[in-house]
């Protein structure tokens, strides 16, 4: 619904402020993947926005604005929030009044000038029919934010008649083609794309503007990733609103632009890579070989409309995929070029190629799409078929930072790689470095720029699930009332560890009476969930044992605990004499583990070998921990994964001196992949069978020092270790392993019988077959939020 004139809507009020919101936002993305040089070009265009004089004269509106808004956002009106992927009138379309007109920002100075190529990578088509203006516009932008791949400029003027075209010759480098005969967009389109010289052809409608990266982005997806067959931006109207985030076809051949007219476009719903049915034709990529193999835009569909979508079906009938990409933004002003009135001019074929869709495309959109407005969070992201999988965790993955983020990660990879269709929700709803990562894998993320709470959610989407995975005893407490309330979904309970296990233990070690009980209250809580679930997954058998001896009933699986590529290159031995200790601090079995390493274990190894050297490896260190720093002991706080590495690198031996804790150490496993020798504790050792044949394993002190002394002094142990490890890792580790622990524990060996047969007097259907799932009408807000 649109906002009232008297409401502005709680985003940056102008297009500018709306831009220097995502450059800021681009800047973090880019500061995680260490592209510093990158980051400085986007500063210089901060600064040019905030110390140009419309910024400075329009900065008491700008004030006013914002406190109207802080206003609005305490009310808590939802019924004011748009729909992700509600349609809208062209009346709807128009930018919201509370928008203020305000002086564009002044552009630094761009000379009109491309480069030529003898071989570019990249041919950038855009066709037009007079509108120089427009069309400049859009050219000026590419010289603002060109490739970085070798490129060329195809301007397209099809016979418009328009003098003012020849200010197009004049451009230095463009490739500009003037018809004497007007072919109509479609033809004309296909014949400048034969005339073009790229290995890739991006089809850019020319009343668009392009921001950074637009190119680069859709390039590195498609070179990256040989099944993409097409690929496309996500679209912005001149306000700042959203145009689209790839589009939807219903079993009408209807389209939707998904999440048109949204006023948060960087919502976690339209910014990670996923298939869609297809790609507004403003801006799409597709490799040139495909587009010539396919014939080029059908002509059936001439001289315009769906001839966008009909390619992407047959890109998709090649055995090729179609992937938005959110990287690439580009803003459309749409209705520029064809208008919006469905009964005159070019427009009105929108109509008879609908129809001319639906007669080619019926059995394939009765297979597999949807009905209009139905089942959003699989039609959005072209998955009738794709297994689809909710995992609740306590927040996103932070690989770096503790292993039981490492091991959901390895859940997650496995699932993209079978395919699956998988929706991650933190329960914190944070935000940050690792949410864009984890999007950027492919991963819809229900983080907090999403307005539903989890019950909300959980009553629109959960017909749609096929599994729901539930991590950790605390966070599956809380969500699994209203998990089982709303979907028929298998339901799978994965531990990471048996809490109750491990703080027993450290009652032992530590004599708190506390822990013990709380011990005690975790048992119970524990034993219960493994009652109501299908599969109680854990990291070794040991773990799978006792369930199976505490609730005979329960159906325990377990996996392998973590995944590793291979890699058998052998190592050197390191110079210098360093032992190195990786763990995650706000884990009480770390600190117990430091504080023994460094008080009892270090000061008999030092006795032989005086210049032993030992660092502390690992976020959150406690004041326990950092005062455990001295001249032989280094505590590093959190490392980044290269840093990381190279301490496995340069370290000569990995200690884990666990006295209690619980499941599969993550630790252990990543030292014996690096090829570092490892000496550690039966708690260490713990679900990894044979782990003796390439470590040595023990609780005694002086056994423990001794163990670490020979790693630190002998080359020929030291040599033959690092081997065995790392070929122990590789044969019993690797992804492929895993996956398959993995589906058969969530049940995919016995998919059919399971889909069909009675689960707790629920007779299962396919989500994907569920008629009435996530059916909403067109006022209420739907869509992956």
């Amino acid at each position: 619904m649109p906002h009232s004139p008297l409401s502005p809507p709680d985003v940056p009020f102008s297009p500018q402020e709306a831009e220097l919101t995502r450059l800021r936002k681009e800047i973090a993305r880019l500061r995680v993947a260490s592209r510093q040089d990158e980051v400085e070009v986007l500063r210089q265009w901060i600064t040019a926005y905030e110390t140009s004089t419309s910024w400075r004269l329009t900065a008491p509106l700008r004030h006013c604005v914002k406190q109207i808004a802080r206003l609005k956002r305490r009310k808590k009106r939802p019924e004011n929030r748009t729909a992700p992927g509600a349609a809208q009138s062209a009346k709807e379309d128009a930018p919201p009044a509370t928008l203020v007109a305000v002086c564009p920002v002044p552009e630094p100075p761009v000379a009109l000038r491309f480069p030529r190529h003898a071989r570019p990578v990249l041919s950038i088509v855009i066709p037009t029919y007079g509108q120089v203006p427009v069309t400049l516009r859009c050219l000026r932008s590419i010289c603002r934010h060109p490739p970085t791949c070798p490129y060329e400029v195809i301007v397209a003027e099809d016979a418009s008649g328009d003098p003012s075209v020849a200010q197009l010759a004049d451009i230095a480098g463009l490739v500009l083609i003037r018809r004497t005969e007007n072919l109509g967009f479609l033809k004309n389109c296909n014949d400048a794309a034969r005339k073009s010289a790229g290995t890739f052809v991006h089809f850019l409608n020319n009343d668009t503007e392009v921001h950074p990266d637009a190119f680069d982005a859709l390039v590195e997806r498609l070179q990256r990733d040989p099944s993409i067959g097409l690929t496309g931006s996500k679209l912005l109207f001149p306000d700042g609103r959203l145009q689209e985030a790839g589009g939807i076809i219903w079993n009408d051949a209807s389209g939707w632009n998904f999440g048109r007219n949204d006023m948060d476009p960087d919502r976690s719903a339209y910014d990670w890579p996923r298939e869609v049915d297809y790609i507004s034709g403003a801006s799409i990529m597709l490799p040139r070989a495909v587009f010539d193999a396919l014939g080029g835009f059908d002509e059936i569909f001439a001289p315009a409309y769906y001839e966008d979508t009909d390619l992407a079906f047959r890109v998709r009938t090649a055995g090729l995929r179609v992937v938005y990409e959110p990287r690439s933004v580009v803003v459309h002003h749409e209705g520029v070029s064809h208008g919006t009135d469905e009964t005159s001019g070019v427009k009105a074929f929108q109509v008879r190629n609908r129809e001319r869709m639906l007669t080619r495309w019926k059995e394939v959109l009765e297979a597999k799409h949807y009905a209009p407005a139905t089942h959003f969070l699989r039609a959005s992201v072209h998955a009738h078929d794709r297994r689809t999988i909710l995992i609740i965790d306590h927040y996103v993955p932070e690989p770096d930072r503790d292993a039981g983020s490492r091991a959901t990660l390895c859940v997650i990879d496995a699932l993209l790689t079978a395919g699956w269709l998988v929706v991650f929700w933190p329960e914190n709803r944070v935000r940050n470095a690792y949410t864009y990562a984890l999007l950027a894998r492919g991963v819809n993320v229900i983080d907090c720029s999403e307005p539903d709470d989890f019950p909300k959610w959980i009553a629109r989407n959960g017909p749609d699930l096929d599994h729901v995975l539930l991590m950790r005893p605390t966070i599956t407490r809380d969500f699994l009332p209203d998990v089982k309330a709303h979907t028929q979904a298998r339901l799978s309970y994965y531990g990471h560890d048996i809490h109750f296990l491990r703080l027993q233990r450290e009652a032992e070690v530590t004599g708190s009476m506390e822990v013990e009980q709380a011990a005690a209250a975790m048992e119970e809580l524990e034993t219960s969930l493994w009652r109501q679930v299908e599969s109680v997954i854990y990291l070794s058998e040991p773990e799978a044992a006792l369930v199976r001896e505490r609730v005979p009933q329960a159906h325990p699986y377990a996996i392998v605990p973590f995944c590793y590529r291979p890699d058998l290159m052998e190592r050197q031995p390191p110079r210098g004499h360093t032992v190195l200790f990786v763990g995650g601090f706000a884990h009480p079995p770390n600190v117990d583990a430091a504080i023994w390493l460094v008080r009892d274990i270090m000061p008999r190894l030092r006795a032989r070998l005086p210049d032993a050297h030992l660092i502390l490896a690992g976020a959150n260190p406690t004041e326990e921990v950092r005062a455990l720093a001295d001249t032989h002991t280094r505590v590093t706080g959190a490392v980044s994964e290269e840093a990381l590495h190279e301490l496995y690198a340069t370290s000569r031996a990995a200690a884990v001196p666990l006295r209690f804790g619980a499941g599969v150490k993550n630790k252990v496993l990543e030292a014996l992949h690096q090829g570092l020798p490892l000496v550690t504790t039966v708690i260490g050792a713990e679900g990894i069978t044979d782990l003796s044949d390439v470590a040595t394993v023990t609780d005694d002190t002086g056994a423990f020092a001794t163990a670490l002394f020979a790693l630190l002094t002998e080359d020929g142990m030291w040599t033959k270790r690092s081997r065995d490890g790392r070929a122990f890792i590789a044969a019993r580790y690797s992804p492929a392993a895993f996956s398959r622990s993995l589906l058969t524990a969530l049940g995919e060996n016995d998919r059919h019988s399971a889909d069909v047969a009675p689960l707790g007097g629920v007779q299962r259907e396919p989500a994907s077959q569920r008629q009435n799932g996530g059916q909403v009408g067109r006022d209420f807000p739907v869509g992956l939020g």
